[in-house]
């Protein structure tokens, strides 16, 4: 008779064959593989196989806005899943009525009208396409350092990666330098960021290329993946103008700034500007694949006379889009938005508190729960050092802290803090004190 093992060494060899199964049969795609086997989460926290407890600085992949396993999603996924959950994508459903309107009334006039998609890439996707089809044109601007998605105009927008070796791109794709008041490209008389005069020669640059076929121009109001980047208050009122001249849409993507996370629902409320399309991902369903794409009555009318097409397997299905109401609730029950202010403050307090002991922290920057720490090893000439960035992040997972790096040329590196908007004073206390630990460790074997 054989009997199973158990205790450590059958942990351990559970292990090893977890990661030479992955080894075997995983496509890798992009990113180094974090070395935890991850068997739950719940609240801030992750659950590693080893019984390791790691406080997720990055809400899964940005999306999970009311932390792990939140109870109120439990519940809609759990009742509603047993009752509809996928249908034929010419049928209706209450939930995605429901949520619609109830977009709508988050939202300022005119943005009212909603298409429910699954993700952040798809949902760029069909804004570009409609924007081509409203204008007639196809030509798209987007940030240098921007992320848009995988499929492709997505990816043909997005520049921060992922360029290189996939043959060419659609024509009518160009890039405008991200507003880096960190390391300014303009710069006034006084060495301050001079965005107006870079905006201004960038659209000369884009007028100088384009064919008199500008369609669109999408952006994201705080650019994640580029390392944080906050243009500064009246930038986007600048760019809308510049639009407004050109007879461009202009396309904002909230994936990650959307729903409370930078202190009020939306990012573009601060420059008191509405998009003329407005793209929504990652937090409308707290880690659920559910993507929106909101435009005005006028833009949806023009595309539907001719022939908008974006028929895809799952666009409005009932289950996510019940989820996204529910997380609507949730925000507006619990006042997130400004509980995002208020943790925003503290975090960023503590940050600063840091910076005070580390002179490797270079810039802090970001709004509410967004926040981004770049790091250099030269206060004075703010040069960098990728190796420290990814010492910093590989300390803080052994610590019990995830952290995510964003490492472009002529950046160290920038971790980007997205906690959940559900999470507490002593959690990020707590991942405060992990870094601080963190920086003091890696900076010695610098």
């Amino acid at each position: 008779m054989t009997t199973s093992r158990t205790g450590p060494a059958a942990e351990t060899a559970a292990a090893e064959t977890f990661w030479a199964d992955a080894e075997r049969h995983l496509v890798r795609y992009g990113v180094e593989f974090v070395p935890e086997i991850i068997e739950r989460a719940a609240g801030s926290f992750l659950f590693t196989a080893d019984g390791r407890k790691i406080l997720d600085f990055t809400s899964g992949q940005m999306s999970a806005i009311l932390g792990h396993a939140h109870p109120e999603i439990v519940a809609t996924v759990r009742r509603r899943i047993a009752a509809l959950d996928h249908l034929y994508s010419g049928m209706l459903s209450r939930p995605v009525v429901d949520l619609a309107r109830r977009l709508a009334g988050t939202l300022p006039a005119p943005l009212t009208k909603t298409l429910l998609l699954t993700t952040g890439a798809e949902s760029n996707e069909a804004a570009l396409r409609m924007a081509k089809l409203v204008t007639g044109r196809h030509e798209v601007v987007s940030f240098a350092q921007s992320w848009h998605g995988m499929t492709q105009a997505a990816a043909a927008a997005t520049y921060s990666a992922g360029r290189k070796g996939y043959g060419p791109t659609a024509p009518g794709n160009f890039a405008i330098p991200a507003p880096n008041a960190y390391r300014p490209d303009f710069t006034t008389p006084g060495g301050g960021h001079d965005w107006q005069r870079q905006l201004d020669f960038s659209f000369d640059l884009i007028d100088a290329q384009s064919t008199g076929s500008l369609a669109a121009c999408l952006v994201e109001p705080i650019l994640s993946s580029g390392g944080i980047i906050e243009p500064p208050p009246g930038y986007f009122a600048a760019l809308q103008r510049k639009c407004r001249e050109r007879g461009m849409l202009l396309v904002l993507d909230e994936a990650q700034t959307g729903l409370c996370r930078t202190g009020t629902w939306y990012a573009f409320e601060r420059d008191g500007i509405v998009p003329d399309i407005l793209t929504l991902s990652k937090t409308l369903g707290a880690g659920l694949p559910l993507a929106a794409v909101v435009t005005s009555p006028e833009i949806e009318q023009e595309a539907h006379d001719r022939g908008f097409l974006f028929f895809t397997t799952h666009v409005s299905d009932p289950l996510v889009a019940a989820v996204g109401g529910t997380v609507l609730d949730v925000l507006a029950a619990q006042r997130l938005d400004e509980r995002a202010r208020v943790l925003g403050g503290f975090l960023r307090d503590g940050l600063t508190a840091l910076a005070e002991r580390h002179e490797v922290i270079g810039d802090i920057r970001g709004r509410g729960l967004l926040v981004g720490v770049e790091l250099v090893v030269d206060r004075e000439t703010r040069r960098s050092s990728g190796d420290l960035g990814r010492r910093v992040t590989r300390r803080c997972l052994d610590l019990g802290l995830h952290m995510n790096i964003v490492q472009l040329p002529g950046m160290g590196g920038v971790l980007r803090i997205a906690p959940p908007l559900t999470a507490t004073e002593s959690e990020l206390s707590l991942g405060l004190s992990i870094l601080d630990q963190a920086l003091t460790d890696a900076a010695r074997t610098l």
